[in-house]
């Protein structure tokens, strides 16, 4: 695993090799952003003391969405430091292993990226303590705010710290070079609608679930892809 600096003392990316999730600072207390695959708990746990923090100070887990290399180590982070974990309404039952992970309708290209992506360790059923909605305020940023972005899951989201200008797009939006339209989506035509609508926020710092940390021409570059993504 990877520990890269994205904004200095606030937010890192911690990188796997497939997926990613990331980690915000507010003084002590922290906040994962998605986390890992089913083995990455001992991982974050040594990316959290190698910055001098401390992982009995992980408040919550907050998952973009229902994926096992996104919702992996939630479980065994939140059993082990009690941390609450977060998730859409929609996309909870799945995380708890009460309904099956949802099947996309992949493109031809997509097919091969998929099966890759299946070597991935499936995640346990995790618990849900909080299922959010499109909109709902969370404790920390500053000031978080969940924005609803369906496509890629039916309760796919983006969390936005407006007073930071940082947007975790989760699986929504990808990076591999320029931004694009996230893969494995079961329905392309929402996904690319929830893109434009993540884009619309005009962030300064777009932290993709594949792909590194956009800083530079952020808003300019997210508002092109969606608007150049054909359904």
């Amino acid at each position: 695993m990877d520990l890269v600096e994205v904004l200095p003392n606030r937010l890192h990316m911690l990188r796997f090799p497939i997926g990613q999730a990331y980690l915000w600072q507010d003084g002590g207390a922290l906040t994962l952003v998605d986390a890992g695959n089913a083995e990455s708990a001992a991982a974050i746990e040594g990316a959290i003391r190698s910055l001098g923090l401390f992982p009995e100070r992980l408040e919550r887990i907050v998952l973009t969405h229902c994926h096992r290399d996104h919702v992996g180590a939630a479980g065994e982070l939140a059993a082990r430091w009690g941390a609450r974990v977060l998730a859409h309404r929609l996309d909870a039952p799945v995380v708890r292993g009460e309904r099956p992970v949802p099947e996309p309708v992949l493109l031809d290209w997509e097919i091969p990226l998929y099966a890759h992506g299946l070597t991935v360790p499936e995640a346990p059923p995790t618990p849900v303590d909080r299922e959010l909605e499109d909109g709902d305020a969370l404790d920390f940023g500053d000031g978080a705010h969940v924005v609803h972005a369906p496509g890629h899951t039916d309760g796919s989201i983006g969390i936005h710290l407006p007073r930071h200008g940082v947007l975790f797009t989760g699986d929504c939006v990808a990076a591999v070079g320029p931004p694009m339209l996230g893969v494995f989506n079961v329905d392309r035509v929402r996904a690319i609608e929830s893109f434009r609508r993540l884009a619309a926020l005009e962030p300064s710092v777009a932290c993709f679930g594949h792909g590194d940390p956009l800083t530079v021409d952020t808003a300019s570059a997210l508002a092109e892809a969606a608007a150049g993504t054909p359904a």
